[in-house]
């Protein structure tokens, strides 16, 4: 079965890069794992052998049909949901789970939707994941770590994913695992311990304001290369940030503590 490139489609073939998905995820067979863009099946037939309760959401038709037929004993244990549909359009909480980890290998073209949609899921019961474990490309890795690996900055993304949970990178993918290969090599991330009371509980105050603070974040990084200066100088006055020590500074150069502390100025 050939991959459509439109869909971002690469096929992981590496039994290795497979277990160490499965180890970082930590499922248990009580576990409600969703997987997105299941492909052929690999990582898939793996997450079944742990858990009890898998759920998978397809975008491809030909590929959905091809695992209706190829999971069809697990579909009817009831171990196993196909969904034939867009993930950025899935709802989880129709699905009534109380707890769930998303485990896949992700199309890359929509790596920043993906995360954006799972990291800050809102209730009912299945708004966010309690982990996530995807395979994406090397470089956004390093990204989403940022100032950890001493060498990248941080970014909105970086600065995003913290704020809600604790990524690592668990091992680097060399594109020969994938067929067909990618121009670029991948990165295996575990995000864990995600919460929505994570900004609340760093900010040391009962009630903080997460939309103004996403707002700071977004106008601080607006224009990359200018100071926090410039960038904010129409919501703060100056001398408030050079009494937080940030008007000289940079986005980048900004922690996730910095930017709850320049929230609370």
């Amino acid at each position: 079965m050939k991959a459509k490139k439109a869909l971002g489609q690469n096929f992981l073939k590496s039994q290795l890069a497979l277990r160490k998905i499965i180890e970082a995820g930590e499922i248990k067979e009580s576990d409600t794992v969703l997987e997105i863009g299941p492909g052929r099946g690999a990582l898939t037939e793996k997450l079944l052998e742990k858990s009890q309760h898998v759920i998978a959401v397809e975008k491809d038709r030909e590929l959905y049909e091809f695992l209706k037929i190829k999971f069809a004993k697990e579909t009817e244990s009831r171990s196993f949901v196909l969904v034939h549909g867009d993930i950025l359009e899935f709802k989880v909480e129709s699905y009534k789970v109380k707890s769930y980890k998303v485990i896949a290998n992700i199309p890359y073209n929509i790596t920043g939707a993906i995360l954006k949609k799972f990291l800050t899921g809102s209730p009912p019961a299945g708004g966010q994941p309690e982990a996530m474990i995807l395979m994406v490309q090397n470089e956004v890795a390093k990204r989403i770590i940022g100032r950890e690996n001493n060498k990248i900055k941080e970014s909105i993304l970086s600065i995003s994913v913290k704020a809600y949970g604790e990524p690592r990178i668990v091992m680097k993918v060399p594109r020969r695992y994938f067929s067909p290969a990618p121009k670029v090599d991948s990165a295996v991330i575990a995000i864990k311990n995600i919460s929505r009371k994570k900004l609340v509980h760093l900010a040391g105050q009962p009630i903080f304001n997460e939309e103004r603070f996403w707002e700071i974040v977004k106008m601080g990084f607006a224009h990359k290369r200018k100071k926090l200066g410039s960038n904010l100088k129409s919501i703060m006055e100056p001398e408030k940030l050079q009494n937080g020590l940030f008007y000289d500074k940079r986005a980048e150069d900004l922690t996730l503590l910095d930017w709850i502390a320049l929230a609370k100025i």
